[in-house]
């Protein structure tokens, strides 16, 4: 027996009945993966209302390396509601952010002296981010990447590619914001990784010639691995590239690890793949195995050039936030989840290479640690995008108690994030699961 149990269809008549009264009391706009809702979560596993449990392939978009309601952050939580709930950092301030605060200061890469303070959501640290850049700079001018995701905040917005959904209709978007392109091999045209990475190089050269003086520029911002983009995973060579040119021109180089953070790649921080020391880091998603929290860690002379004020918000480093993030930081350290995410990354590959040879539908296979993705074409020859089978697969693996989610530009890439905490068995069984759905699906599309 494994652990995924289906008692009812997706959704059941108690999800069934929540969602009537979600649609009369919830704008349209939030978007929801899975038609059901929760009532347990532990580990990888979630229990909905109507008694079905999943195994856990989302992780609540990342959020989860550490699982839901580890045992030790659920009691440091307790402790910490028994102390004080929000006195508000900006007010009277707490031990639990100063703790944590050297904590990241010590493991962001890089020798020099950093700072870090906190906020509650990706989207406020990238926004803060890029104040404490033009600040700092005196410029005004913040690169992006082609099909990069930051947030749904306005400055933030501004800098993510994708149109639809994101930004159709929300416009006009914050001034000074330009986009370089991001290599993607496996749609190079023919070109290898050397090439591409010279060629994209060279033509950032020209971007500067062309659309905004370096001088003008305060920061460039980039993911190191592209999360909503399609788990893109790219060269060093070109990151130490893009960071090179940063430095010739005295533009900051900042790296969004929101989805890439926190063990997800088998390193604390994907950047270190990269051997690129960032001026600035914004992080959140798994920092606090759920709560609301984000930060922005950097070199100290930069973060200092915000006077007091200019930077925080009330609830910026909850204490709860906080205590919960000390605990999953120990978690990933004592509790081997770096090695954890390297293995899981094997067992994807192991399983769905083999796969990718017998269907056509299956473009490309690719993980860094256990930031998995499959992209699916209509054929390998032409590589155009195939959406409709991704939808198909989503579909299916929920009904069969499996928790995953598409990315990409196109929507043709299935994505895993898998908590780190998971079991072999339960590792097995859900990717048994997508498998056996996937070969379903590709065999309905012969």
């Amino acid at each position: 027996m494994g652990e995924i149990s289906i008692k009812t269809e997706i959704p059941g008549p108690i999800a069934r009945a929540l969602l009537e009264r979600k649609e009369k009391n919830v704008p349209a706009g939030p978007f929801n993966t899975v038609k059901t809702f929760a009532a347990k979560g532990e580990g990888a596993l979630l229990t909905d209302v109507d008694g079905n449990t999943f195994i856990d392939f989302a992780g609540a978009i990342g959020t989860l390396n550490a699982g839901h309601c580890p045992p030790n952050v659920v009691k440091a939580l307790q402790a910490q509601i028994h102390a004080y709930l929000h006195p508000c950092f900006h007010v009277m301030m707490y031990e639990p952010y100063i703790e944590l605060a050297e904590t990241l200061n010590r493991l962001v890469p890089g020798s020099h002296a950093k700072k870090t303070f906190f906020l509650s959501s990706g989207a406020e640290a990238v926004e803060n981010a890029v104040k404490i850049a033009r600040k700092f700079t005196g410029r005004k001018g913040i690169i992006s990447f082609e099909r990069g995701f930051h947030g749904r905040t306005y400055m933030a917005m501004s800098l993510t590619s994708k149109v639809r959904p994101y930004k159709y209709g929300f416009g006009p978007f914050a001034p000074e914001t330009y986009k370089w392109p991001y290599p993607d091999y496996y749609r190079s045209g023919g070109l290898d990784p050397a090439e591409l990475d010279e060629a994209l190089l060279s033509s950032f050269e020209t971007f500067f010639l062309n659309e905004v003086s370096p001088d003008d520029v305060a920061a460039v911002i980039m993911e190191p691995v592209q999360g909503e983009g399609g788990f893109i995973i790219p060269s060093k060579g070109f990151v130490q590239g893009v960071k090179k040119l940063c430095e010739q021109h005295g533009i900051l180089f900042i790296a969004d690890e929101i989805q890439t953070g926190f063990g997800r790649t088998g390193k604390m921080f994907a950047v270190e793949h990269f051997e690129v020391v960032p001026d600035i880091m914004t992080m959140s998603k798994s920092i606090a195995a759920g709560l609301p929290l984000s930060a922005v860690t950097g070199r100290a002379e930069i973060m200092d050039s915000a006077g007091i004020g200019e930077i925080g918000g009330t609830y910026g480093g909850s204490p709860l936030g906080c205590v919960a993030a000390i605990e999953v930081i120990q978690m990933i350290q004592n509790d081997g989840l770096l090695e954890q995410a390297l293995k899981i990354g094997e067992a994807f590959q192991a399983c769905f290479d083999v796969l990718s040879s017998r269907f056509g539908q299956i473009g490309q296979i690719r993980s860094l640690g256990a930031m998995c993705a499959i992209e699916f074409v209509q054929d390998k020859t032409g590589k155009r995008p195939n959406q409709p089978i991704v939808q198909e697969i989503l579909r299916n693996a929920h009904q069969r108690g499996l928790v995953i989610m598409s990315a990409g530009l196109y929507g043709n890439v299935v994505r895993l994030l898998v908590p780190l905490v998971i079991s072999d068995s339960q590792l097995d069984e859900g990717l048994g699961v997508l498998e056996d759905v996937i070969i379903q699906c590709c065999q309905n599309q012969q």
